[in-house]
């Protein structure tokens, strides 16, 4: 959100571990986003997701903040905050309700969206997101929209992504200190989905990836709806550590040599390739065959991408033993910063057995595209369609209250007249 404009704005903020990102967009009457503000900062006092020194968070952010405002030409005053880190959690419940008229109204999908998330959740978590998968009225299942239809007894199945209290607060503290107001938190894998996953997608089966330097967000998708969520506290940092404590050079150095010269495949390189490895302590730099670095990082992509693989043939096995059909028909999606590996899209064909393997950027984007339809800005282009969707459904109950109370007004008249 934004101070003294007329423009529909919204604004995104993800503080990885690697990168403190911010993006301004205009919600264009066609439904795109209009980019118009980009702010960028290298990430200092983050770690997998959490928070470990507050004040070099805070600057970053507002780093990053400034320069977005300079570019939009605005002033921010509210964003949506991206949240990740092995403290999000996820579990998939039931809630059952009588249809109070009739048909289903509004009134009776938000009673039985309050039933299916009056659980109990892990100690010191609070929900953070219930998103409905699908609805049953008597003995009709499967509804996508409810609302409208005629029966005695409705039933929602739920998704519910909940996170540690703390580890939330302490990341929203970061955005209040530079006098913002968080608009609201959103699970970055979920946000990513936003920004990436075409329908159809959702619709056949699929897993979306989103691989950053602290963690991988993982989302499942199936018939639609959204089924498991999970992150895993490894990611693109790992590979730059063996590439690091492997050739003895520099951290910042192997992250550098990981993104210009790193395969994830060996067999894609040119035996005679060779790549100049900066040395540490003052020694001479030394000259390194790409086929030596592509040996280092292979196994530890496929490590990486072999713990998705357990966890989706884990929910598959408790889903056969509930007697539900599941299967990836999509395949896998890949977007993240440390998606852009060269040959992972081939380690991921064969660690997920399926050429059904693609990398994506972020859709339905207008504006400074040039900077931001890159894999490392999908989660941040994510929460702008996320608060879209919100500020949309915002904008109907306004309308919705505002006939409302037209229509009773015009009712009073006409009473006073007739008596």
């Amino acid at each position: 959100m934004m101070k003294s404009t007329d423009k529909k704005l919204v604004v995104g903020l993800e503080i990885g571990t690697a990168k403190v990102c911010v993006l301004v967009g205009e919600v264009l009457p066609d439904g795109m986003i209009n980019i118009i503000g980009i702010g960028n900062c290298l990430s200092r006092g983050m770690d997998k997701g959490g928070v470990n020194d507050l004040e070099s968070v805070i600057k970053c952010v507002q780093r990053a903040v400034d320069q977005a405002e300079l570019m939009a030409d605005c002033q921010i005053s509210s964003i949506y905050l991206a949240l990740s880190g092995k403290h999000i959690s996820c579990q998939n419940e039931i809630g059952m309700v009588p249809i109070s008229e009739e048909e289903v109204t509004q009134g009776d999908v938000d009673s039985v969206m309050h039933t299916a998330k009056s659980v109990r959740v892990r100690d010191e978590h609070r929900i953070l997101h219930v998103i409905p998968q699908e609805y049953a009225i008597d003995y009709q299942e499967g509804i996508k929209n409810p609302i409208g239809l005629c029966g005695v007894r409705m039933q929602a199945k739920v998704h519910l992504i909940t996170c540690h209290n703390d580890m939330a607060k302490n990341i929203a503290k970061a955005v209040e200190r530079c006098g913002l107001k968080v608009d609201q938190l959103i699970f970055s894998g979920l946000a990513a989905s936003y920004a990436v996953l075409a329908e159809d997608e959702r619709e056949l089966g699929v897993c979306l990836i989103d691989i950053g330097a602290g963690t991988m967000d993982m989302t499942v998708y199936y018939n639609g709806a959204l089924r498991h969520s999970k992150v895993i506290p490894y990611a693109g940092n790992v590979v730059t550590s063996d590439i690091a404590y492997a050739f003895g050079t520099p951290p910042s150095d192997a992250e550098a040599i990981k993104v210009r010269y790193g395969s994830a495949l060996g067999n894609m390189i040119p035996k005679d390739d060779k790549v100049e490895v900066p040395s540490v302590g003052g020694r001479p730099p030394r000259s390194l065959q790409r086929q030596a670095l592509a040996e280092v990082i292979e196994p530890r992509c496929a490590e990486l991408l072999q713990l998705v693989q357990d966890e989706i043939l884990q929910l598959q096995n408790k889903l056969r033993h509930q007697g539900v059909k599941h299967h990836l028909a999509a395949g896998i999606v890949l977007t993240g910063g440390a998606a852009q590996m060269n040959g992972l899209v081939g380690c991921a064909q064969k660690i997920f057995h399926t050429h059904q393997v693609r990398v994506a950027t972020p859709l339905n984007i207008t504006g400074l595209t040039d900077y931001v339809h890159k894999p490392d800005y999908s989660t941040v282009v994510g929460l702008l369609h996320y608060g879209k969707e919100c500020h949309l459904g915002a904008e109907s109950e306004i309308k919705k209250r505002f006939l409302t109370g037209y229509v009773l007004k015009r009712i009073h008249k006409w009473l006073k007249k007739e008596f």
